[in-house]
């Protein structure tokens, strides 16, 4: 499991880094404290960035360590991610994503029983769109959450993409 740890201060990212991956390309960014977004290209937001700072500097640094483990992960050598994580949302976005961190590798839940984990056994729709609204995609592995009858359901970054990540780490698991 992901021994990660969400910031509750997140500050807006200052750097960004485009790589490539078996699900297409993958745009990263990060602020000082930690990776902020992970996203496909298509998806990407506009960054808008001032003077270079000892911040700036702190970001390019988690970029970089952001993609070493991801193409860890793609290689089937890396199972959990240690990058600081800064994403922004809500409390209760925040409880959602930090019981996705507890989705071991390889493994799925429903969001029923993602609900239940929080201890809100009949918010599973609000989970949905707590997942909807992960920026972090893959570290954050809101792909692990599928409908309580198994089938693969929503997921931001399109279902071929989740499938992908799925069929990657049962492969490996």
């Amino acid at each position: 499991m992901n021994n990660l740890i969400l910031t509750m201060a997140p500050s807006p990212p200052l750097a960004e880094l485009t790589i490539d991956s078996p699900c297409g390309p993958l745009w990263l960014a990060a602020s000082g404290m930690g990776l902020t977004d992970l996203r496909p290209v298509a998806a990407k937001k506009a960054l808008t960035v001032t003077a270079e700072s000892a911040q700036m500097r702190q970001a390019h640094q988690l970029l970089q360590q952001a993609a070493e483990q991801l193409q860890q992960y793609f290689a089937g050598k890396r199972r959990d991610f240690n990058v600081p994580l800064a994403p922004a949302g809500t409390q209760f976005q925040q409880r959602v994503w930090s019981q996705l961190l507890q989705i071991p590798y390889g493994e799925a839940c429903s969001y029923g029983e993602l609900a239940q984990r929080i201890q809100q056994p009949k918010a599973a729709r609000a989970v949905g769109s707590a997942n909807g609204a992960n920026h972090i995609a893959i570290i954050i592995p809101c792909h692990r959450v599928i409908g309580k009858n198994g089938a693969l359901t929503g997921y931001a970054w399109g279902l071929t993409m989740k499938q992908q990540l799925l069929a990657l780490e049962a492969a490996e698991a």
